[in-house]
């Protein structure tokens, strides 16, 4: 059965076989692995056939182990229905046993593996991890996920497989006999847009191999790095402007955190337009709680890689800045605080105006988490020190919500912090304090005086329209 298996394996594939891995590779990239494609002898993905255990690799002599790799890469290609867990249970067992054997040659094995069965793990590799993706529950509801607790995640039954096979790409990749020059060849552009767009899976497991993998490929192949960079950015292009629909950016904003971490100063112009074009429109869409904490974190990165950038961030954040979504409103209160914790004065007197128009809006929010959350960042000694230094432009924007907040607002917890910022900008600058008092006192008698004679000509109107209708 094995010998008819190898001699059907020795069939020359068709032009749909050799498009599992080629079909999108470009040209000019790689010669030696499209041109092997193209004249590969290797079964094709199948679907049903039985298959035989083969011998494990201690169990022949060493100058044979290569040859039993490329046996076991091509068993490995067979593909199973896991909806059915009877079915087909025993070839099952047997292509993760050889999964298990391949992962641990790579791991442990001292010789290097040939160039061809290099190549032929990774066809085998791609086989299995690049399919088409079930859709999510939003694509057939035709909702927008919001809530990032409530729905269980969905966990792929193929996955007993899929993991040997991502654990058998990063081992591979990790390793110290991986020729960085050779593996290049094989894991190309295509393969890392292939890589991208399995991102997309519901399955939490396996977006957590894709982003070590990704990350690892990053770190060791440098010629891929500019191409990685702008595969994700249009994928962010993408999310923000089409779809809004996106499983993977979480994990993709955790890895460009670590790369952002790592870029060099002076700052490229082509880092800043990514900060401006991409991630900050990525506060945009109404998902934005799946992935705020790592969008928090690169937008914190660029400031402290360079704090001139901090303006920019928060008027970008100003602009984007959410009217009736409460929960979001909270989100962005929070990270503009951290903002402001790595913005020094000049940067602060650039765009303070418009700043605490929006902070003041939010100190009378009728919900009482926005309004506390706005009040908390007077805790920050480094945001207390620049109102201070700008006080005379800041106290007369926020002293009406304030007083107002004192007055009128429903909620006691927001009622006490008020009067503890109140007391805070009155020991700031007393005399500055009082002066702005009296001021807006007189304004508020102005205004009252003003409303009563509009009050006193309506009623006069009123009664006239009164006497000409008696007429």
């Amino acid at each position: 059965m094995l010998n008819k298996f190898m001699k059907r394996g020795q069939r020359k594939p068709s032009k749909t076989d050799t498009d599992v891995y080629d079909q999108h590779t470009p040209t000019g990239n790689h010669s030696s692995a499209s041109t092997t494609a193209a004249d590969g002898d290797t079964p094709p993905p199948a679907t049903s056939g039985a298959l035989e255990p083969l011998p494990m690799f201690r169990e022949v002599p060493v100058s044979e182990r290569q040859k039993l790799f490329l046996k076991k890469c091509h068993v490995c290609r067979f593909q199973f229905d896991f909806t059915d867990t009877t079915k087909m249970a025993i070839e099952k067992e047997i292509k993760r046993l050889n999964l298990l054997e391949l992962v641990d040659y790579v791991q442990t094995d001292s010789g290097k593996i040939t160039e061809s069965n290099q190549e032929e793990m990774i066809r085998m590799i791609s086989v299995n991890i690049f399919r088409c993706l079930p859709p999510g529950p939003h694509e057939i509801t035709g909702s927008i996920p919001l809530d990032t607790e409530e729905d269980e995640p969905y966990l792929d039954p193929s996955w007993p497989h899929l993991q040997l096979v991502y654990e058998l790409l990063l081992r591979y990749i990790v390793s110290t006999d991986t020729d960085t020059k050779v593996a290049k060849r094989y894991i190309d552009q295509t393969f890392v847009l292939k890589l991208l767009d399995m991102f997309n899976t519901e399955d939490p497991r396996e977006r957590e191999y894709l982003k070590t993998i990704l990350h690892r490929i990053y770190g060791k192949f440098m010629v891929h790095r500019p191409f990685i960079r702008r595969a994700i950015n249009n994928i962010f292009y993408q999310f923000i402007y089409e779809t809004e629909r996106n499983s993977g950016i979480a994990e993709l904003l955790e890895i460009l955190g670590s790369i952002i971490n790592g870029f060099a100063l002076p700052m490229k112009e082509e880092h800043k337009l990514f900060l401006v074009r991409a991630l900050i429109p990525l506060h945009k869409p109404k998902q934005i709680g799946f992935y705020h904490q790592q969008l928090s974190y690169c937008i914190t990165q660029f400031i402290e890689k360079d704090n001139k950038l901090s303006d920019t961030v928060i008027m970008g954040l100003l602009k984007y800045w959410p009217v009736t979504n409460c929960q979001k409103e909270v989100l962005f209160l929070g990270e503009l605080e951290e903002v402001l914790e790595a913005t020094q004065g000049q940067e602060f007197k650039r765009c303070m105006v418009p700043l605490f128009r929006r902070i003041s809006k939010c100190l009378n929010s009728p919900h009482f988490q926005v309004a506390e959350r706005a009040l908390f960042m007077w805790n920050s000694d480094h945001i207390v020190g620049l109102i201070a230094q700008n006080r005379t432009v800041v106290l007369p924007i926020i002293f009406q919500a304030l007083d107002t907040n004192i007055r009128a607002h429903w909620n006691p917890a927001v009622n006490g912090l008020t009067v503890n910022v109140r007391k805070m900008l009155m020991e700031m600058d007393l005399e500055f304090f009082e002066e702005y008092q009296r001021e807006f006192a007189e304004k508020q008698a102005l205004v009252k005086v003003e409303e009563s004679q509009r009050e006193e000509k309506w009623r006069k109107l009123q009664e006239t329209a009164d006497m000409d209708q008696i007429g």
